[in-house]
């Protein structure tokens, strides 16, 4: 591939992503809010578990389908993959808003489903990129995913904002709608501009992204276990704050200021592309990933603590909130890369991508794990305690983190197992 098109299908396929995810950040928001209608007559019990399975159903299906299309797309190509991810996107988003409009909890269960599957190709766009860029400038490539990631989840929420703008409205199925055209939009990008990848000599019969071995591998280096404990933690205390945040909003400003929640998520990508891509990215040139990670978990303990003061309905509000948010937030964006980075120095560089899966996997089970356990204390206990749940948590990844700093080191070929 020349360098003229291997600019283009990069170009093509990061476009193609963040349109996708703008309409996913779109929908995010709102899903707790719309639910939490739909189930008002349900007793604190039902309503706990139906929204923790409607935020937690997602993620279910992406730890599922994410290694199976990966893995058919190594025999068929990434092309019809992705372009079979968009078809789903398209009719599932549109799913979800004639859901809303019917006011119907089912429907939001399959929409959240069908999305899910459909939605599970982020590892696929991964292979395709890693399919047209050489080793030297695959790190620039993959980067383009995190840069769709926020942008997506920047501007989705402005998108869903101006759809709830003006709409006084207990259900609004136009941010479903909208976000459906827009990955119709990205669909009519991929079919004619997004080339094929995989060339048919070097398509694989499958390979697995999890397994037992991978599995054994990574905890078997006691730095990399408590590097994957420490990311597991961090991602189940953040399902605190993504499932119950619209919540706790809703509490204060009530359906017709509902466009204020998706602009408050907004707001929390806008943190979070500036800590990651900025502050971090500058900070890394001269500071120590252990440090970085240090100065994450500080901050997100901190944050936490504070987020369980704003979200009393007697002490808080929402600007106190966001505020709050706003430092978990950046204590993520310090924490997660510096992870990652870790991870990555201290494997064996024959098995990383299995490692690498291994830690994708765990972040996805803390997901689903997190938002169903924020749902019963949000319901159960108050609206404080998820947050101070994931505070307790971050005291156990400082003690990770100490772990991790004094037994590890990157690895080297004669002590990697020592």
């Amino acid at each position: 591939m020349s360098e003229s098109s291997r600019k283009a299908s990069l170009l093509t396929v990061f476009l193609t992503v963040v349109v996708d995810l703008l309409g996913f950040g779109m929908v995010l928001p709102l899903i707790p809010v719309y639910a939490k209608q739909l189930t008002s007559g349900f007793s604190e019990a039902q309503a706990a578990w139906t929204l923790g399975g409607l935020m937690t159903i997602y993620s279910l299906m992406q730890l599922i389908f994410a290694p199976l299309w990966s893995r058919i797309s190594d025999r068929v190509g990434r092309r019809p993959i992705l372009i079979l991810s968009l078809i789903g996107s398209t009719i599932f988003y549109a799913l979800f808003g004639l859901a809303t409009a019917w006011g119907s909890l089912w429907g939001m269960f399959l929409a959240r489903l069908g999305g899910g599957i459909a939605g599970a190709t982020i590892p696929t766009a991964q292979a395709y990129i890693a399919d047209i860029t050489p080793p030297e400038k695959r790190t620039q490539g993959m980067a383009l995913i995190g840069l769709a990631f926020g942008l997506g989840f920047t501007f989705g929420p402005l998108l869903g904002a101006l759809a709830e703008l003006g709409s006084s409205a207990a259900l609004n199925p136009w941010p479903g709608f909208l976000a459906a055209m827009l990955s119709a939009t990205a669909l009519s990008l991929a079919v004619f501009k997004l080339s094929e990848s995989v060339r048919p000599e070097t398509a694989s019969s499958g390979r697995s992204h999890f397994d037992l071995t991978s599995l054994r591998e990574a905890v078997s280096i006691p730095t990399i276990g408590a590097l994957l404990g420490t990311l597991f933690l961090c991602n189940f205390g953040f399902a605190s704050f993504e499932g119950t945040l619209s919540l706790s909003l809703d509490e204060f400003l009530g359906v017709d200021r509902r466009y204020q929640i998706a602009l408050a998520f907004a707001y929390v990508g806008l943190i979070q592309t500036l800590v990651q891509g900025g502050l971090v990215r500058w900070m890394a040139a001269f500071t120590s990933e252990v440090v970085l990670s240090a100065i994450g978990t500080a901050l997100c303990l901190v944050g936490y603590v504070l987020l369980a003061v704003a979200a009393d309905p007697h002490l808080g509000g929402p600007v106190a909130l966001m505020l709050a948010g706003s430092v978990v937030i950046a204590g993520l964006g310090f924490i997660y890369p510096s992870i990652m980075a870790l991870i990555s120095r201290r494997s064996d560089p024959a098995n990383q991508g299995g490692i690498l899966g291994i830690g994708s996997t765990t972040t996805t089970l803390a997901r689903i794990g997190g938002m169903h356990l924020a749902m019963q204390l949000h319901y159960h206990l108050g609206h404080s305690m998820p947050f101070l749940a994931a505070a307790a948590l971050m005291t156990v990844v400082v003690f990770l983190v100490a772990l991790a700093t004094r037994r590890g080191g990157d690895w080297q070929p004669a002590v990697a197992q020592a």
